[in-house]
């Protein structure tokens, strides 16, 4: 498997693990839980997005320096990846 694999299973891994986060919270709402708990599993949720996010942007811009290109589109400027990065803060 090759780094850019690798990447994609972890992003993906970091997804699933939110969306299984994400339910969690729904469930802890539907139940009436304390909104403290339900803030705290909802931070973890958003921070589990991030994570991912950047995982996605750290992987477009080692794609940009290594000049490599996927075969589907053009790697993408620094100004794109500067946007990208914005996007998540």
């Amino acid at each position: 498997m090759n780094r850019e694999e690798t990447a994609t299973t972890e992003v993906l891994n970091r997804l699933h693990r939110a969306q299984g986060q994400l339910a969690g919270v729904i469930a802890m709402i539907e139940a009436g839980r304390d909104r403290r708990a339900v803030v705290t599993q909802l931070a973890a949720v958003s921070r589990a997005l991030d994570r991912a996010g950047f995982k996605i942007v750290a992987g477009g811009m080692r794609q940009c320096l290594a000049g490599q290109q996927d075969g589907k589109a053009p790697p993408m400027t620094e100004a794109e990846l500067e946007r990208l990065f914005l996007a998540l803060a």
